[in-house]
């Protein structure tokens, strides 16, 4: 798409292009994610979370029509500042849940991410440019000649409308208020001289028992050591996650002799879909029974664990589609298999290979972020803090986009450009982001086991004491 808009002076330039349009959007959603969040405290999370899907909408369609980098440019940043979604489900998941379903909940967050980061970009490979793609169902289509993303956005819309409308006649408010005069009420009827002996008793009763309304805690308050430590290794160990999610489809659409694969659109779009197949699985089944029996706190480093040899192996098979390519040509003189068989037999390796890597990436990513969340939510002492810890996490999340397609963008174009040998060639932004994810694991160690029970679950004694 960058290089259609003819906006890089060469084609070692466009990595950088396509990293500030990735860029965009989370840099437009930090500056309105505590905004949206603590709108959502005082409104209710449900229009909130209607007005976010109703910018998806908006946006899409204008990133879809869009014919210059800087209009896709504005659709993107159009995206962001109306993006409060996601801090704001955060907080819906937790207010539905218990301690009894609470992993298996939070598992669908990432699941729902992962779900839709995949099929998105899958969705975006493989029905981009329909016209060239699929010519005799597309091709006398002559929008979609003018317009050739907008089919991908059209079904991005189609997505977000049916949220919509499952949001408006389906979805509950979760944010439950208590009437601010109803201590009051109950107090002056205690001192009212017409109120029997048995009203006072029980209306007495009741006001010992109801809960007061928790105390607001300062942020120097919330800000914890522990908290601190956990949002710090949820930075280094995102940044590595953001940079990678950029840098793989640069990766695969890079020619053989800058160190990628030479993927199309479809190739890449296709990779991406076959390494979602087991995200289902992994945030449903998996991931619940791996909390329960070893903890949050461990899920997260052994996720991690999993990310940092992926990472480092990545690149090399870019090394190993070229030793491939060369060794076929020179056994198709003197072998026996005819050279396309030659040829399908590199290519099912080189699949094959790549298939198992995003696999491992994939469930590494969802054991590491669904721990993180489910962290974050038990980090928050009471109810009524689990807005501002979902917000400053999300927060630090976006900061790490932010970062991490810019970094992943100048680092692949500065790496290809020069003549470095190993790791400051093309393995350079995979060196990188094994490294932060060795970084994230060491920091992750200083966390203490408490961090692995919810505290909002616990305050049941401090409320009673307050009244």
């Amino acid at each position: 798409m960058v290089a259609d808009f003819n906006v890089a002076k060469s084609p070692k330039d466009i990595a950088f292009y396509a990293s500030l349009l990735a860029a965009a959007f989370p840099i437009c959603q930090m500056m309105t994610i505590m905004y949206w969040s603590r709108l959502s405290d005082r409104i209710g999370r449900r229009p909130v979370l209607m007005i976010g899907l109703l910018g998806y909408l908006v946006s899409f369609l204008m990133f879809g029509i869009c014919r210059s980098f800087y209009w896709a440019l504005f659709a993107r940043c159009i995206n962001g500042l109306l993006a409060g979604n996601v801090a704001v489900i955060k907080s819906v998941f937790a207010e539905i849940s218990d301690d009894t379903n609470r992993p298996r909940m939070m598992a669908l967050l990432p699941l729902m991410w992962n779900l839709g980061s995949v099929g998105g970009a899958a969705i975006g490979g493989i029905f981009a440019d329909p016209t060239h793609q699929y010519p005799r169902i597309f091709g006398h289509m002559e929008i979609f000649r003018v317009f050739p993303y907008l089919l991908p956005c059209l079904i991005g819309c189609s997505i977000t409308v049916f949220g919509l409308v499952m949001g408006i006649f389906k979805m509950e408010e979760t944010l439950v208020r208590e009437p601010a005069s109803r201590t009051m009420d109950i107090r002056m009827s205690l001192t009212s001289p017409s109120s029997s002996t048995s009203t006072l008793a029980t209306e007495s009763t009741q006001l010992l028992t109801e809960p007061a309304q928790p105390k607001q805690r300062s942020m120097r308050e919330l800000l914890t050591p522990t908290v601190v430590r956990v949002m710090a290794t949820n930075v280094v160990m995102g940044l590595g996650v953001a940079m990678s999610d950029q840098a793989y489809p640069i990766f695969a659409a890079s020619d053989l002799s800058d160190g990628g694969l030479g993927f199309a659109a479809r190739g890449i779009g296709f990779s991406l879909a076959v390494s979602g197949v087991a995200v289902m699985y992994l945030q449903l089944v998996a991931y619940p029974k791996l909390e329960r029996k070893y903890g949050a706190l461990d899920c997260y480093q052994r996720g991690q664990r999993m990310l940092i040899p992926v990472y480092l192996a990545i690149p090399f098979l870019s090394l190993l589609t070229s030793r491939l390519e060369e060794s076929i040509d020179a056994k198709t003189h003197v072998s026996t298999l005819p050279s396309w068989m030659s040829h399908a037999l590199g290519e099912y390796t080189l699949w094959l290979l790549l298939v198992l890597l995003l696999l491992a990436r994939t469930t590494g990513t969802v054991l590491a972020f669904t721990s993180i969340n489910l962290l974050t939510v038990n980090l928050a002492p009471s109810k009524s803090e689990l807005g501002f810890m979902n917000g400053i996490q999300q927060l630090a999340m976006t900061t790490t986009r932010i970062a991490g397609p810019i970094m992943a963008g100048v680092i692949w174009t500065w790496s290809i450009k020069h003549s470095f040998s190993y790791p400051f060639n093309s393995h350079m932004v995979w060196v990188l982001c094994a490294a932060l994810t060795a970084l994230s694991l060491r920091m992750s160690h200083k966390i203490p086991e408490s961090v692995n029970t919810f505290a909002a679950g616990n305050n049941k004694r401090d409320t009673a004491d307050d009244v």
